[in-house]
């Protein structure tokens, strides 16, 4: 492989950067410590795509092993795992410049490069090399040709973890360093959501590999209940009811007219699904691209409109408070229903609403992580009673089973993930075992409470 090492600088000093490098020194801290929508993606709110120059970045294919923890003669076959190089800043391997890696999560490669800043923003100052590694399973990194034949076999299912996709980016990192002779180079993994998760991991498991983890929204705690199921919904309803925050730093809603219309709105969706002619009063009134086959369609696809917005929320563009700004400002009578429309409407603006999205996201993104979702990846995210905005539905482990069975034939492991990660008691536990690991959350995202 070659490598061009051209040198750039730019006066920038990130504070979080210096600290993983070593640069400045800290006392030691208490950390106390992601991935996905549940079922649906929607275009993207935001219109602000950040611009990265095409031309900077190398692609390679690293021939990778298939099974990191087996002996037998097929965990010998190989695989291409694609990873992508910008060496644009970096000050070479003679300068122990460091490199920053990015590890790939629940996505295509390509998906990533335009919301994905970090990396870009801090390798001018650093002098760093830029590097980008696929997960295994998603995007051009798929053993045994297609994502669909894959998920066909229970056997070549078996090689797609967690634990494998972390194994390939030590193997693809060390790959690179004896390569680009960079084995004095230190090391930063960065990730966000699952691929956050996977960065603490990584840490965690390959200190000698990397030496300081940035883990962005990694709801490492989302597991075996030790964050409450309600968790991610209650901050979901909060923060969908346009939250803002006072100076003592304490939440305070800014319309609750609008969370109480949201509550009173799923009760008023059957009553109207009930009567003659209902579903289609109900298409009308939502302007759906397709006629209602049930009134549970309407209801999920509006629950993943509040949980999209507000995990996704960018107030230069489209801010989450649009819908409570739509839902208060409907004239004075207006009933619930054509309140919680205009709200929609003054969120998401289409000519229609198709509550069936096909083709909006990558095949591999639904198939590869639900099969994730249904092996180790089990967090229990639920609405156990009526305290959030949202219906009661509480997570029932046997019929999440029972679905995950029927779907691919085995049982989740539920306990796997506090197992070989940890979890319990992670304060003791990062504080004896772990140092450079940066848990970043926004206390506005909803994935924050099993942070």
């Amino acid at each position: 492989m070659n490598s061009s090492t051209p040198t750039h600088s730019l006066k920038l000093l990130p504070f979080s950067l210096l600290f993983l490098l070593g640069i400045v020194s800290a006392a030691p801290h208490n950390i106390p410590r992601l991935t996905a929508i549940r079922g649906k993606q929607f275009k993207q709110a935001s219109n602000t795509i950040l611009a990265y120059n095409s031309e900077d970045f190398k692609t390679f294919f690293h021939n990778q092993t298939l099974d990191h923890f087996n002996f037998r003669p097929d965990s010998y076959a190989i695989f291409q795992q694609r990873y992508m190089i910008n060496d644009k800043y970096w000050g070479g391997a003679e300068a122990n410049a460091p490199i920053f890696v990015y590890l790939g999560a629940e996505n295509p490669l390509d998906d990533d490069f335009n919301v994905i800043g970090f990396l870009a923003d801090n390798a001018p100052y650093f002098k760093a090399l830029q590097v980008y590694i696929e997960h295994r399973y998603y995007g051009q990194s798929v053993p045994f040709g297609s994502i669909e034949e894959v998920m066909k076999n229970e056997d070549t299912r078996g090689y797609f973890s967690s634990a494998q996709a972390i194994a390939d980016y030590a193997e693809v990192i060390l790959h690179l360093k004896g390569t680009l002779s960079a084995q004095s180079c230190p090391v930063i993994v960065v990730g966000a959501s699952y691929g956050g998760m996977l960065a603490s991991w990584f840490r965690l498991k390959y200190p000698h590999v990397a030496l300081g983890a940035l883990a962005s929204s990694a709801p490492i705690l989302y597991f075996d209940d030790i964050t409450p199921q309600n968790g991610y919904y209650s901050l979901s309803a909060r923060i969908s009811s346009a939250l803002v925050f006072v100076n003592d730093g304490v939440l305070q809603e800014a319309s609750e007219s609008c969370y109480k219309t949201i509550q009173e709105s799923w009760s008023e969706i059957d009553r109207v699904a009930s009567q003659p002619n209902g579903l289609s009063i109900l298409s009308q009134k939502f302007r759906t691209c397709s006629p209602l086959n049930n009134s549970s369609d309407l209801k999920d696809y509006l629950e993943s409109i509040y949980t999209y917005a507000a995990q996704y929320n960018d107030p230069s563009t489209n801010p989450v408070s649009n819908i409570c700004a739509g839902i208060d400002g409907a004239g004075q009578g207006t009933d619930v229903l054509s309140r919680i429309f205009t709200g929609l409407d003054a969120y998401y603006q289409d000519s229609c609403y198709n509550l069936n999205p096909s083709g909006t996201t990558s095949r591999s993104y639904f198939n590869g992580w639900g099969w994730q979702r249904c092996s180790e990846m089990v967090m229990p995210i639920g609405r156990s009673d009526n305290t959030t905005m949202f219906p009661p539905e509480p997570f029932d482990l046997d019929s999440y089973v029972k679905r995950c069975v029927s779907l691919y034939g085995v049982s989740p492991r539920p306990h796997w993930v506090t197992t070989y990660y940890g979890g319990h008691d992670i304060k003791l536990v990062l504080r004896r075992f772990a140092s450079n690991i940066i848990f970043s959350n926004g206390l506005k995202d909803p994935y924050s409470s099993g942070g």
